[in-house]
Order: C-alpha cells, then sequence, then structure tokens
C-alpha cells in the first residue's frame, strides 16, 4: 500500500473519530467540507509517520464536523484501521468515541 493513502485515511480517522462537532440544522457545503479535510490532512500529517499529534492536529479534530468525512469510511477503508488505536489516540487528543458510534462503515464497541 502507498503511504499517502495511509496518511489520509489516517488523518480522516483522527477527524472522525475525535467525536468532532455537528452543527445541527446547518448543511455545510461540499466545498466547506474538502476544506475542513484538506486542513486536516495537513496539520495531522505527522501522526502517520509515528508522531503524537500536536496541539494543532487535536484542535483541528475537535473543530472538523463528521458529516463531511464519515461517507469516506466504506467497508474496504474500515478494514485497514485498528479501532482500538483510533481511540487511543483520540483520547490523547482529549476526546472521547460515544459508545456504539457509527461512522460509515466504522463502528466503535
Amino acid at each position: 500500500m502507498h503511504l499517502f493513502p495511509l496518511m489520509a485515511f489516517l488523518v480522516l480517522a483522527l477527524v472522525v473519530f475525535h467525536g468532532a462537532k455537528m452543527v445541527h440544522g446547518q448543511g455545510l457545503r461540499p466545498s466547506q467540507c474538502k476544506e475542513e479535510r484538506r486542513l486536516a490532512t495537513n496539520t495531522c500529517r505527522p501522526v502517520v509517520f509515528g508522531q503524537p499529534a500536536s496541539p494543532e492536529c487535536c484542535q483541528r479534530v475537535r473543530v472538523s464536523h463528521f458529516e463531511c468525512v464519515c461517507p469516506m469510511f466504506t467497508p474496504k477503508l474500515a478494514s485497514l484501521l485498528n479501532v482500538d488505536q483510533v481511540i487511543n489516540l483520540l483520547k490523547r487528543c482529549g476526546r472521547r468515541v460515544p459508545r456504539r458510534f457509527k461512522c460509515g462503515s466504522l463502528n466503535f464497541p
């Protein structure tokens, strides 16, 4: 597997599973979601290479909207993630994953 697709997938996982907040009753334009994904990828890129999440990465994850990234988690992508590792990373950034949280094809215990 090439490094960039794996990196993009892991960064998206960070964004989604950080309990990213959603603005109720307010839809986001596709361009807004695209920008959120771009910012998260750039800010959290070192995490993919084994570095701890920076304060900037954690902040980006906290302000991102899950409706922008959940649709990207297909069954194939979901099969590549270790949910326990994602949960631990999220906890280190000060976020919890709700019980039985579902995001695309990713399911949390």
